[in-house]
């Protein structure tokens, strides 16, 4: 009696924001029949486009995308509800013989859907609590707590990220323990996963960001944002904290020039590359190819088929 045939491999390309992770995404979803889903916490908002880099859709390729535009800008999103939403389209691709090509530039979003990860609980009250205190004091004074209780998850938040440092010590309120006791280990819920790796040099992805930012403000970025606004962008807990669009309604606010909001969102975003960067390098699993080999795909292709192959040996 036969075996069922193997799962196809679920399948995600990681790296750096600008370092061309949507192109090798379209490429080996088409190379494998796949069909990509998104790990961007930001590109599951509806009229955030181009603040995110989101695809249009007359340039996909005809490749079906999930999780897109799934929420109002004043809807608030949780890591844990993402992934219950993510593992449920990537099965469901699966089933249909299809292989899912995870990409987007939230890591933790990316290494939620893939690994043995189980979520602490959250305190209304706790979360409230600290919530009020944010809007007091701001999110340097929070992050400086958060750097005396658990020193390795302020190192990975970045000092105005005021959602994230509430999460960080909402959790260590309630457990005790740091919230990187929290974070997943590097174990796969499914063998069958493999991560690809763009490498990219430091000056080119500098230079290719500064390029992305100022490309946006030319296509509309702040009309985006003014749209966004008068649909409750400022009210929104998860959407207001993107990088452009907090900059673009300060802006818009009077409280920056639109030179001040340029620059700004440029560095912020160089800022969030190398947070990016650092978190999968520790990840000894991911494979890495280099951005410009014109040979990158085959490369990509090569290491999912060889990983394939191990992941059947351990099966059988």
């Amino acid at each position: 009696m036969s075996s069922a045939p193997a799962a196809p491999p679920i399948v995600a390309v990681v790296g750096a924001t600008a370092a061309g992770k949507t192109g090798l995404s379209l490429d080996l979803a088409e190379r494998l029949g796949g069909e990509i889903v998104n790990t961007d916490a930001m590109q599951v908002y509806r009229g955030m486009d181009i603040g995110t880099a989101k695809v249009p859709a007359s340039e996909r390729r005809g490749v079906p995308h999930h999780l897109l535009d799934l929420l109002d800008v004043t809807e608030p999103l949780t890591v844990a509800e993402f992934q219950g939403w993510a593992r449920t389209e990537v099965a469901e691709i699966r089933d249909r013989g299809r292989t899912p090509v995870l990409v987007g530039g939230s890591a933790l979003y990316t290494r939620a859907v893939l690994d043995r990860f189980e979520f602490p609980g959250t305190d209304p009250d706790v979360r409230r609590a600290l919530e009020a205190e944010l809007a007091d004091v701001g999110p340097a004074e929070m992050h400086r707590r958060l750097a005396e209780s658990d020193p390795e998850a302020a190192a990975r938040i970045l000092p105005d990220n005021g959602r994230r440092i509430v999460r960080a010590l909402e959790v260590v309120t309630i457990t005790g323990r740091p919230f990187t006791a929290s974070l997943p280990e590097h174990v796969y819920a499914d063998p069958r996963s493999v991560q690809i790796g763009l490498d990219i040099d430091r000056p080119t992805l500098d230079s290719r960001i500064g390029a992305r930012v100022r490309q946006m403000y030319d296509d509309g970025l702040v009309d985006e944002v003014r749209r966004l606004v008068d649909l409750g962008l400022d009210r929104g807990r998860t959407a207001r904290t993107a990088i452009g669009y907090r900059e673009v309604s300060a802006y818009l606010r009077g409280e920056l020039t639109l030179h001040e909001a340029i620059e700004q969102t440029t560095r912020a975003t160089r800022r969030f590359s190398r947070r990016q960067d650092s978190w999968f390098r520790k990840d000894p699993r991911v494979v890495w190819v280099r951005w410009d080999d014109p040979a990158c795909v085959d490369r990509a292709i090569e290491v999912i088929e060889s990983a394939n192959r191990v992941a059947s040996g351990a099966r059988n």
